[in-house]
């Protein structure tokens, strides 16, 4: 059983966009986070991006074309020395009520059965209360938000003090500079 650090994509590693990331062209990878993952790289943790992209089951985007914005996001974090070991994706719309869209735990279950992986020893990294949410449900070990995309906001909000404390930071790079002590 692997220990785990699990990334939330929009607004940990890309920005975040009001009207979706839909196209390759709409992607902006967060530099801090290209080398927070390089550093990570060396790590003995198994690095799993959970993403929600609900564009999918809003009919904005095909599930073909998000795999494909993932995959090239993949090819960019291994051009920069890092890795993600796994891509977890919720397709489904708010109203689905699924199991895999966070704040349901879904995306961490699969992906612990997936890759052998010891929830326990292991850490979110997210942008929202959502995805802290997730982590917590999951048996996580530590949740952590970034105020990249839409933490800082998510930060202030009511529902945050309903939580455990967690540890905010300014991005990605600081998490992980926390992280490994480093």
């Amino acid at each position: 059983m692997y220990p785990a650090i699990f990334l939330d994509r929009d607004g940990v590693i890309i920005e975040n966009r009001p009207n979706y990331v839909r196209t390759w062209a709409d992607v902006e990878i967060y530099p801090q986070a290209l080398e927070a993952l390089a550093k990570l790289s060396k790590s003995a943790y198994k690095l799993v991006m959970v993403t929600n992209q609900s564009g999918i089951g809003r009919g904005l985007i095909s599930f073909e074309a998000a795999d494909e914005i993932n995959q090239k996001l993949l090819t960019e974090i291994q051009a920069s020395g890092g890795r993600i070991d796994g891509v977890f994706m919720c397709p489904h719309a708010p109203a689905d009520n699924c199991a895999c869209r966070k704040p349901a735990p879904g995306l961490l279950l699969q992906a612990a059965d997936a890759l052998s992986l010891d929830l326990s020893r292991s850490y979110m990294i997210g942008d929202a209360l959502t995805d802290l949410q997730a982590g917590l449900a999951a048996g996580v070990k530590q949740v952590m938000l970034v105020r990249t995309g839409r933490g800082a906001d998510q930060e202030v909000l009511s529902a945050a003090a309903e939580l455990d404390p967690f540890p905010a930071y300014t991005d990605l790079s600081a998490a992980i500079a926390d992280l490994l002590q480093i």
